[in-house]
């Protein structure tokens, strides 16, 4: 059995700081200090841009988007492309020690999809691994429904002694995600077909964020993997750890650049100490 400790608290209030302690999650797995942890929680509403996107010429006027949309902007770990969080979509951060730098991204990727698809048809869902045509943030990881509406996206990040995977399903309000990414993928410039955007209670009807939840813990179990929550103070830990670093994911007012942990290499393509994402 490999054993993961599970987290399930929420940072409401501070998108910027829910990123950073991912990010110190990552850290602390890479360093020993923490066994391989998986974050399975409910995010605030959020806009995440990537580092790639901090760079784009219309940045500032899809960050403004965002905010008049009700989301606030923050900076992600991984790359790709803006992504929606918001209270009815249900957010995952797994952390995990690796031996090598280079070794097993795409399997970590095709395990992550695999089991989110498989957790996902536990519900009813005809859940696929792919990208649909026009979807945001596209990746050939990205888990769809019926091949048409994506819902699910996810992004690595590896450092030296860990890897970082995260996304979010989205279990409910497919229309707020259509109607805030239409705007901010509009000022930047990037394709997006707001049709392809879907959730999973559109097609489970009455599908919950707990039961999602749960088809994805049951998943994970058939697979051999033993959960334990993690022990008291674990969070609070990360929290405070996290502090430090949430300057590197924080989106100011009036931002025309961004800053943060911006991609330094091709869009899409795995880094190392450089987020990749593939759906």
């Amino acid at each position: 059995m490999r054993a993961i400790e599970l987290l399930t608290d929420p940072v409401p209030g501070a998108p910027a700081l829910d990123t950073a302690v991912s990010r110190a999650l990552l850290e602390a797995v890479a360093s020993g200090e923490r066994p391989e942890t998986l974050r399975l929680y409910r995010p605030d509403d959020v806009l995440a841009f990537s580092g790639l996107d901090a760079t784009s010429a219309g940045f500032a006027q899809a960050v403004e988007a965002a905010r008049a949309a009700g989301f606030a902007p923050a900076l992600r770990l991984a790359g790709g492309r803006a992504a929606v969080f918001h209270s009815e979509t249900l957010a995952f951060a797994w952390a995990m020690p690796v031996p090598e730098l280079r070794a097993g991204i795409q399997e970590r990727f095709d395990a992550v999809a695999a089991i989110v698809a498989a957790g996902l048809a536990r519900l009813g869902v005809d859940a696929r691994v792919g990208e649909v045509p026009g979807e945001y943030c596209p990746g050939s990881h990205s888990v769809n429904a019926r091949g048409r509406v994506k819902l699910m996206g996810v992004g690595q990040r590896v450092v030296r002694g860990a890897a970082h995977v995260g996304g979010v399903i989205v279990v409910g309000g497919s229309a707020r995600v259509r109607a805030v990414l239409a705007p901010v993928y509009a000022a930047m410039g990037l394709a997006f077909d707001p049709a392809t955007a879907g959730a999973v209670e559109d097609e489970a009807r009455g599908a919950t964020r707990d039961q999602v939840a749960e088809a994805l813990l049951a998943e994970l179990r058939a697979r051999g993997f033993a959960l334990a929550p993690a022990p008291g103070g674990a969070f609070a830990a990360l929290v405070e750890r996290g502090r430090a670093l949430e300057g590197r994911f924080r989106v100011a007012a009036g931002a025309a650049g961004g800053a943060g942990e911006a991609p330094s290499g091709p869009a899409g393509k795995t880094a190392f100490e450089r987020g990749d994402l593939a759906g």
